[in-house]
């Protein structure tokens, strides 16, 4: 397995080395105050606890995400949960009502 996982490595490596432009990422614009430390800005650098917290952090801040949307449709009069037989109407028409508040 572990022949594999270098194998693996080593093409990878080699195809992202032979077309740079092809796996490119979105550049993203960063404040000096939000300035991360070079050693969380590559994942190869990072120790298996940087990697654990950023991940930690990140499915916090979907919840977060996730959990502020459903509230705000909440507000605008969808209520999940049991059986609604006009389901996809209701929660399109929450989605509307919301997005005009």
């Amino acid at each position: 397995m572990r022949v594999f996982k270098a194998v693996l490595a080593a093409v990878l490596m080699a195809a992202m080395s032979a077309a740079p432009g092809a796996f490119a990422q979105p550049q993203q614009t960063v404040d000096a105050s939000s300035a991360v430390a070079p050693s969380q800005t590559n994942p190869a650098s990072m120790t298996k606890a940087e990697k654990k917290a950023a991940r930690k952090t990140a499915r916090k801040e979907a919840r977060a995400k996730k959990d502020a949307e459903l509230k705000k449709l909440e507000s605008a009069g969808y209520k999940p949960g049991g059986y609604d037989p006009n389901y996809p109407e209701s929660a399109q028409g929450a989605e509307k009502k919301a997005a005009g508040q």
